[in-house]
């Protein structure tokens, strides 16, 4: 993998940062935090990452498109594939459905053929290019590769809403570049794209969308370098003029001839609001034409980004799978703010307020379980932001944002997670936001209403968000599986969020929310078959429903990508409560043992099972739904299990390499498991201000917190071998129990592990 890392070789003779100069003629190089990212990671597999240029929840992301469909294909790149479509500006990060991959441009030389990108397997039938990842380097920041059926070196950098290309052409032949409105990850239709040629050096112009985001707006501005001669397309028809607007607009750039110069420049700033909008985020970005200082400028800003975590470790694998994690966990939420303030409503209205910073792109169902936790310790000031973001979208489309993404709800998924959210950050005292309209947009998306809603939203996604089930689970107490499909996710999910809401309501003084919420938080209990003892769908007369295969995955069922038993342990609010419904201590044990080391193999529909990777036993560490269930064992005296657990699944489902995570990366939720967990610790149930203790990974582990404070978990006589803890201390004193509050974390200190070889059964035993 390390031929595909730039580690100064590119930028030798331009970065210098804090008194540490880059160069290749250097025997020693003294490397940063970014030389420890593998932004390959997660771009072969399922985990659905690309490798281009952004910035931390940058409104940018400059990548190249290997391929636009295809399950595969949702991030625009997939490591297998040898040729590029070209470099688009806008991508998701680790989602499992595919969008974005707007502003496509293409550098071309020689005589230019086609205006159509052609296909992977004839490349020759298109612009598209060959390429080899041995000509392909990339750093947070920074990407760039060579085309080799043009001969053309691509080099990209990002701002925060700018992208920065710069192409060096080879001597002797024509420097085209095609801009191509047509391309789109997943082909949604463009009812309307626009290319419009302002001067010899300018281009601007718009794409809106109707896709996964039903109605998405993207304007640009590009500045280049060089003037150029220009030919404008709507399809494969010529278009007279300056001015094409057309479903598929389509632009052939032609550079005029400079002796000496082979390089091409374009700033590409966008937005959501217009060409105006994406012209000043532009202005305001990158004032020359200093590509060297972008990239500089972006490598420091992620050296910053990165720096709130040091790591200790002799492990150059697992330090490398660390800082991409924590890069990854900075990617997502986007901002979706112009810098005059202007940005476009969940209504569609433009709007400005220059005392608020929109953000977009919230994959809640995924992030709410590790990625938001992790903004409460790392980055507690930014994740009030997207709450106050929460409460904006919330007052601007009548409900709080489930899925969203470019200021529509796509509804995708289940539960409304904001709630655990806004809890988490509420019980560990960062309450940046307005708490009691927060509460009642909690109310408010838990009750079937669909009143209100913002008239721009489809009636199909004002039902994913509004659902009945709402109603069944608040009149009879249980969603029914003959009337609803993945009724049992639903309800269990419904049942957290719904005590989260109980739990705030009671700190707020809402005595009849907080009783009847205590109520609805019980409803879990509802799905447990006394007979298996695992989460099963009813029927609306009350009626289990038969048959039941607890390892089956399908569409349709009462599961969401998952089975009954990946599904019957989220209950993170009420362990004691799920430790009695299953039949006591023992009878819990015996069936938790048993999930961890029954047959990984799954019954049902085979495409629904695509999301249920990473498995150990029935365990399935590649989706969601899973990721709190090892930390079970610290319930009932067996934290020794959970060790051994954490250790198995930071070891052998995450990589150096490009199939490095287990499945979907999920707008950093997978990485966020890894950075928790790796220090040692992990949010078991976000909305309850407490930690849980797993297996320190590094030697130590030192996180900065506001105020100058340091959290520092120190593992002595740590190896691989040594994975269990022998005992635990904090700031000199033992711990008594598998776990320890937020307010100890944010107040700073030092965790000390002891580690051993063989467990400490009688470590924390409570029983």
């Amino acid at each position: 993998m390390k031929n595909m890392k730039l580690i100064g070789c590119h930028l030798a003779a331009v970065i210098v940062f804090s008194g540490l100069f880059f160069s290749c003629s250097q025997t020693h190089v003294v490397k940063e935090y970014v030389d420890y990212v593998n932004v390959f990671i997660g771009t072969g597999g399922h985990g659905h990452t690309y490798p281009g240029a952004t910035l931390p929840h940058g409104m940018v992301q400059l990548s190249p498109d290997t391929r636009l469909f295809g399950w595969d294909g949702c991030s625009g790149y997939y490591y297998a594939d040898s040729s590029i479509i070209g470099f688009s500006h806008t991508h998701l990060s680790g989602t499992g459905i595919g969008d974005y991959g707007d502003i496509l441009m293409m550098p071309t030389s020689g005589e230019n053929k086609f205006m159509v990108s052609g296909s992977a397997e004839d490349p020759d039938s298109g612009y598209r290019s060959r390429f080899s990842h041995k000509e392909e380097e990339a750093v947070p920041g920074y990407y760039k590769v060579r085309l080799s059926d043009y001969d053309i070196t691509a080099e990209l950098t990002a701002a925060l809403r700018t992208g920065f290309h710069r192409y060096t052409y080879p001597e002797g032949k024509a420097a085209n570049l095609i801009i191509d409105m047509e391309p789109t990850i997943h082909g949604h239709q463009h009812p309307v794209t626009e290319i419009r040629i302002i001067n010899d050096s300018t281009v601007s112009g718009m794409k809106y969308t109707t896709g996964w985001a039903k109605n998405h707006y993207v304007y640009f501005y590009a500045e280049f370098s060089r003037p150029f001669t220009h030919t404008l397309y709507s399809g494969d028809t010529l278009i007279e003029g300056n001015l094409v607007k057309a479903k598929t607009a389509k632009a052939l750039l032609t550079f005029i001839p400079e002796e000496a110069k082979k390089e091409v420049l374009v700033k590409v700033g966008i937005s959501s609001v217009d060409c105006e909008g994406a012209k000043k985020n532009m202005k305001a970005d990158i004032s020359g034409w200093d590509f060297d200082k972008t990239v500089a400028d972006a490598r420091k800003i992620w050296n910053n980004e990165l720096s709130v975590i040091d790591v200790k470790t002799d492990d150059a694998e697992q330090r490398e799978i660390f800082y991409t994690a924590l890069y990854h966990t900075a990617i997502s939420p986007c901002i979706a703010s112009d810098v005059d303030g202007r940005y476009r409503t969940m209504g569609h209205t433009i709007v400005q307020d220059t005392s608020y910073t929109n953000y977009t792109l919230f994959s809640l169902w995924d992030t709410f379980r590790a990625l938001h936790p992790l903004y409460t310790v790392i980055r507690p000031d930014i994740n009030q932001a997207f709450i106050r973001a929460f409460l904006r979208k919330y007052d601007e489309s009548g409900v709080l944002p489930k899925w969203e993404l470019a200021s529509n709800e796509t509804g995708t998924m289940i539960g409304y997670h904001a709630v655990s959210v806004i809890a988490d950050a509420f019980f560990k005292n960062q309450r940046n936001f307005d708490v009691n309209r927060a509460l009642s947009a909690c109310v408010r998306s838990s009750t079937y209403d669909t009143t209100g809603i913002t008239p721009m939203m489809p009636a199909s996604i004002v039902a994913r968000i509004m659902p009945l089930e709402l109603k069944y689970k608040n009149e009879l107490g249980y969603v029914p599986a003959d009337r609803c499909g993945r009724s049992v996710s639903q309800g269990i999910e419904f049942a957290y969020n719904d005590w989260l809401i109980a739990q705030m309501a009671e700190a707020l003084d809402q005595k009849d929310i907080a009783d009847a919420y205590t109520k609805r938080g019980e409803y879990w209990k509802n799905y447990v078959d006394p007979e298996t003892r695992l989460m099963r769908g009813r029927n609306m007369n009350g009626s289990w429903v038969t048959p039941f295969d607890p390892r089956a995955t399908f569409k349709g069922s009462c599961y969401v990508e998952g089975n009954a038993w990946q599904w019957s342990w989220f209950i993170p609010q009420d362990v004691p409560g799920l430790i009695e419904e299953m039949g006591g201590k023992d009878a819990f044990v015996a069936k938790l043992d048993s999930m961890f080391s029954m047959s990984s193999e799954l019954t049902g529909d085979a495409g629904a099972a695509l999301d249920v990777t990473g498995m150990i036993g029935q365990y399935a560490h590649g989706n969601e739904p899973s990721h709190h269930i090892p930390y079970l064992y610290n319930y009932v005296d067996e934290a020794w299990k959970t060790q051994a657990l954490v250790d198995s699944i930071l070891c052998t489902l995450y990589h150096d390499d490009p199939d490095g995570i287990s499945g979907n990366e999920d707008c950093g939720q997978m990485s966020a498991w890894y950075v928790l967990n790796s220090m040692g610790f992990y949010s078991f149930c976000p909305g309850i201000p407490v930690y849980e203790i797993g297996r320190p990974l590094f030697d130590e582990v030192t996180v900065r917190l506001s105020g100058d404070k340091t959290f520092v978990v120190k593992a002595l006589n740590n190896s691989k071998e040594n994975k269990y803890v022998q005992s635990v201390k904090w700031n000199g004193l033992p711990l008594s129990e598998p776990r320890f509050s937020h307010q100890m974390l944010a107040s700073g200190g030092v965790l000390e592990f002891e580690m051993g070889k063989e467990p400490n059964k009688e470590l924390f035993k409570t029983y």
